[in-house]
């Protein structure tokens, strides 16, 4: 799994980058073969932002969230991303029953 991480208008911490190899490599589990990961966090007058896009078996799942915090940006984009990903499996098993 290959994770690209950009800070834009902050410092990087140990303790964020940990946490977003954490978050993103759970994504893993739900999706077979290569994974690469492209994570841009942001800071915008008050706002914290956070974009993920995740490029998984010719799929692309994007999300971008924006809260006071960074770790609940953080943590609310990626249960996006997994939302994203169940319903894609739901479609394709779906798609195969038919």
């Amino acid at each position: 799994m290959q994770i690209s991480m950009t800070f834009r208008h902050m410092e990087p911490t140990d303790a964020m980058k940990d946490l977003i190899e954490e978050k993103v490599s759970k994504v893993k589990k739900f999706i077979q073969g290569p994974v690469e990961a492209s994570v841009v966090l942001s800071v915008e007058r008050y706002l914290y932002a956070c974009d993920v896009t995740v490029l998984a078996s010719g799929r692309t799942y994007k999300g971008r969230e924006e809260t006071n915090d960074m770790y609940t940006s953080i943590d609310r984009v990626m249960d996006k991303i997994e939302r994203q990903i169940d319903k894609s499996k739901g479609r394709m098993r779906a798609s195969r029953s038919s």
